[in-house]
């Protein structure tokens, strides 16, 4: 728990303020949070939970559940989880920290500085630079999982084997969520400082800003207690998974950071305050927190992931006028949910390890969110209510990226499908996925049967053109071009 804290006589927290004083009058109730906490982890079946909140210059923490339904052992605050995608923002202010010493040139080739990158298409590496990357604007793509080892030359081999892989559009014709683009980022982190991604983890972020519990490597969390991955069927809890963690060390700076969720809310409360740490260390310019909250560009699909936009590594909300930012992660049955409201200085950080816990951020981020800082968040994606009727002709034929093929076809009776596949490297991720689509707009459909590893209910697809004319499925940020109609 946070230090500084005083309890009144109903049990509730005054926020005093790690770092400044509370809102006259406020108090936070983290008895009221913590059965609320219980009640929905046990309600969407999630076997463990940690949750940190932000308030009035003040972060609380919550545990709930258990690290592992085979031993019992309890989540407590001090509890690390593997929290996914959510390094990608990790790697994004690491980028931007050496943007502010001019080791990195933002809107600079990475090719010029990074020789060692390149794509199948010439043309492409020459254009696409550190801000594309750090947007989702430079077309690489998501799906490439390379092992190149454990060794510390992982990040150069995975870079030298994404020559390789096709780039799922043109830089800057769209944005497309391309995990590859932050492995690149990883390596130049390593050129330019002369050590690892790892080390520069440690060197860049947690020494700075007194994260004690912020790390990347299995070797470093088992000093700490963990959180073991539950895998199963939705509406039950979920058994441990096989392995606690599959991904290489190589996609780290895409996909694993390990935290508390106190040390990720204190890792957002720097991007709230200037980019001042707790003891007032600049980690960054106030600018160039500024700068990578503000929207390069605006996302087809606002559902996946609650996103309207992104910025320089974060995702970007609107909710009526309100703005926020953060991030969501997942890897291997553990979830992970970071938002931040700047006008608000609230940041709230959920951590899990398994079942429902897209229904339990749902839920509870939506009344934390409402309560703290006046947010309304949307209600779940779903088809149009009254029905609609959209014709699938336009959209019907084949489309194709780096390790997916997905098929969309009119059936007999008028009704949408959607066949999607994994393929080449990824074709053991997960058998082909059957959807019918439904629709929710001439352009947005929602598709059912894609299972809770994608999606809690139902996935948005959406069908969109790109700047170069491109017709081009999207489906969990993911931009798929439409092939050609082969001649007879």
């Amino acid at each position: 728990m946070s230090n500084n804290v005083n309890w009144d006589a109903n049990g509730e927290w005054k926020a005093q303020g790690e770092w400044g004083s509370a809102t006259p009058g406020r108090t936070f109730s983290v008895a009221k949070w913590q059965q609320r906490l219980d009640e929905l982890r046990a309600t969407y079946h999630v076997p463990g939970a940690a949750l940190a909140i932000l308030v009035d210059g003040q972060v609380y923490e919550i545990a709930s559940g258990v690290l592992h339904r085979g031993t019992g052992v309890a989540v407590t605050t001090d509890s690390v989880f593997l929290c996914g995608s959510i390094a990608k923002v990790y790697t994004a202010t690491m980028v931007m920290r050496l943007v502010d010493q001019g080791k990195i040139d933002l809107d600079g080739a990475v090719v010029d500085m990074l020789p060692e990158f390149a794509t199948p298409d010439p043309e492409a590496t020459a254009q696409i630079t550190v801000r594309q990357l750090l947007s989702h604007t430079g077309g690489v793509t998501n799906d490439f999982n390379y092992d190149g080892g454990r060794g510390d030359d992982c990040l150069a081999e995975f870079v030298k084997a994404a020559r390789e892989v096709a780039l799922d559009c043109k830089p800057g014709t769209g944005t497309s969520y391309g995990g590859l683009g932050f492995v690149v980022l990883g390596r130049l982190i390593e050129v330019v400082t002369g050590t690892t991604w790892d080390q520069a983890v440690q060197d860049l972020l947690a020494t700075p800003l007194g994260l004690d519990q912020l790390v990347t490597l299995p070797e470093q969390a088992l000093r700490f207690r963990v959180a073991m991955s539950h895998l199963g069927d939705p509406g039950q809890y979920p058994d441990p998974a096989p392995a606690w963690d599959i991904m290489p060390r190589a996609v780290a700076p895409a996909a694993r950071v390990i935290s508390t969720a106190g040390d990720m809310v204190r890792f957002a409360k720097m991007h709230l305050d200037g980019g001042r740490a707790a003891d007032g260390t600049a980690v960054l310019s106030a600018e160039t927190v500024a700068a990578m909250q503000h929207q390069e560009i605006e996302v087809p699909d606002k559902w996946t992931v609650s996103g309207d936009g992104w910025g320089l590594g974060w995702t970007l909300y609107n909710w009526d006028g309100i703005k926020g930012f953060g991030h969501d992660g997942a890897a291997i049955g553990q979830y992970a949910y970071l938002r931040a409201i700047p006008e608000a200085g609230v940041a709230v950080a959920l951590l899990t390890n398994g079942g429902g816990a897209r229904q339990l951020y749902a839920a509870l981020f939506r009344e934390l969110l409402a309560e703290l800082a006046g947010v309304r968040m949307p209600e779940a994606f779903a088809p149009a209510d009254p029905p609609i009727e959209v014709d699938i002709a336009p959209f019907v034929g084949t489309y194709r990226r780096a390790g997916v093929v997905i098929t969309v076809s009119k059936r007999d009776d008028g009704s949408a499908h959607m066949l999607y596949e994994f393929v080449d490297e990824m074709k053991d991720m997960s058998p082909p996925l059957s959807m019918d689509l439904t629709p929710m707009s001439d352009t947005v459909f929602a598709a059912s049967g894609a299972g809770p590893s994608f999606s809690e209910d139902y996935m948005p697809v959406v069908f969109t053109t790109l700047t170069d004319g491109t017709q081009a499925c999207y489906v969990g940020m993911r931009t798929t071009p439409k092939q050609p109609v082969a001649a007879h």
